[in-house]
């Protein structure tokens, strides 16, 4: 096996730390040479001082060593090492010629850009940010596919039709491998099918449930920010531990898998899986139905991300046998979570839906964690916002990031409204 070296952009998030682990039990070849943080230059520093990288990034700020000297702490940073900052930084960590494969651990819109360049600069990408496919999944399809003119509105046999191309134009493979659990689980599953194209019938996302899994609408709707950060089964930052109590996670996941293993919306479902055992689930048009399983530990996903398609040994946990565990398997309860229905509306719909929705999510979360909505506003903002903007069917990357900001404009002000 050839050795690889590592980017991770999002190193102190809780995907950045679980790569690092495994890189680290991976040991040499293996290396991480490039790193970045937001605003956490402590937990950088940790890192950086263990791993010695090539270059170290600060997104949040744009100060260059000012900042650097500002905000370091005591120690100094491993010879060799380019200290950068602000978006710069992070196409710079991302493209680096000494670097094969990027983690891209940024959480929301803000790893978007620097997913792209990886993937133009042709490097592997091990994709734990959903946003970059939920944003901007027509742009990753031209990069990787190299036809500008594809159909971005609807399932990828429609695309075959207008073109004359393949109907089965998954995104995900050896340049850009899924690292959420749910979404690798599938992409396992697919590799053990000979003839996936015509074989395989539905995809079965997982969902935990989250906090709020056995509430009430009305209990919901007086939840607490502490409460909803509760997760009964991941340890996550604030953002996706929202996103999870919603199930908007879920519903951005819908859309990410739309893109990656080329599946019209109609052809994805998802269930509700308390445990967090069974990751996902494929069913074929014989009936037959894989699932991948292991205890919730994003160290497998991750490895295998890294090192597809070899397996090798793993830090993760393995299932306990030795003990009775059970395997419960719900449909969604819809009415609670509308944002189930909403996710399947954007895969549908393509264009600048997915755009417009994980901006307002944002925009919605961000609120809510200020404690300015309740929780039961989140998903309706988000609708509202998704209703009120001008569809486009085939949007430039310039465009969907205007809208980007115009929809959290647009949270704002329906926040002051219902105010």
């Amino acid at each position: 096996m050839i050795g690889r070296t590592v980017a991770v952009l999002g190193a102190t998030g809780s995907i950045g730390q679980a790569t690092i682990d495994v890189v680290e039990q991976l040991g040499p070849p293996w290396n991480i040479q490039a790193i970045s943080a937001h605003c956490r230059v402590a937990e950088l520093h940790a890192i950086a001082t263990r791993h010695s990288p090539r270059r170290a990034v600060v997104s949040g700020s744009s100060g260059e060593n000012e900042f650097f000297q500002e905000n370091s702490p005591s120690g100094a940073w491993p010879v060799g090492c380019e200290l950068l900052t602000g978006p710069a930084g992070l196409l710079a960590a991302a493209t680096a010629e000494e670097v094969d494969v990027v983690v891209a651990a940024i959480v929301g819109r803000a790893g978007v850009e620097s997913t792209l360049a990886a993937l133009e600069a042709g490097k592997r990408v091990a994709l734990a940010n959903k946003e970059t496919l939920v944003c901007a999944g027509s742009v990753v399809e031209t990069l990787l596919y190299g036809n500008a003119d594809s159909d971005r509105t609807g399932t990828h046999t429609e695309t075959a039709s207008e073109n004359g191309s393949s109907a089965w134009r998954p995104l995900a493979g050896p340049r850009l491998l899924p690292v959420d659990s749910e979404h690798s689980a599938i992409f396992q599953c697919l590799e053990t099918a000979r003839d996936t194209q015509r074989s395989c019938e539905r995809l079965i996302l997982t969902a935990s449930g989250g906090p709020f899994r056995t509430w009430t609408y009305n209990q919901m709707r007086e939840a607490t920010v502490a409460q909803a950060l509760k997760h009964p089964t991941w340890e996550m930052g604030k953002k996706i531990s929202i996103d999870s109590a919603t199930m908007m996670n879920k519903a951005l996941e819908i859309v990410e898998a739309r893109w990656l293993f080329g599946m019209p919306a109609e052809s994805l479902e998802v269930v509700v899986h308390p445990q967090s055992i069974v990751h996902s689930l494929v069913e074929f048009i014989d009936g037959s139905i894989l699932a991948q399983l292991s205890p919730p530990d994003m160290r497998l996903p991750i490895q295998y991300a890294l090192t597809y398609p070899e397996r090798l040994p793993c830090p993760a946990a393995r299932l306990d046998r030795t003990k009775s565990w059970e395997l419960t398997l719900q449909p969604v309860d819809r009415e609670l979570f509308p944002a189930i229905s909403l996710g399947f509306e954007v895969a549908k719909a393509g264009g600048t839906a997915g755009s417009v929705v994980n901006a307002a999510n944002e925009a919605a979360v961000d609120l809510f964690l200020e404690e300015r909505i309740r929780f039961t506003d989140i998903v309706p903002a988000c609708r509202t916002v998704l209703e009120n903007h001008t569809f486009e069917a085939r949007p430039s990357l310039a465009r969907l990031l205007e809208l980007d900001q115009w929809a959290r404009a647009e949270v704002r002000r329906w926040s002051s409204r219902k105010s």
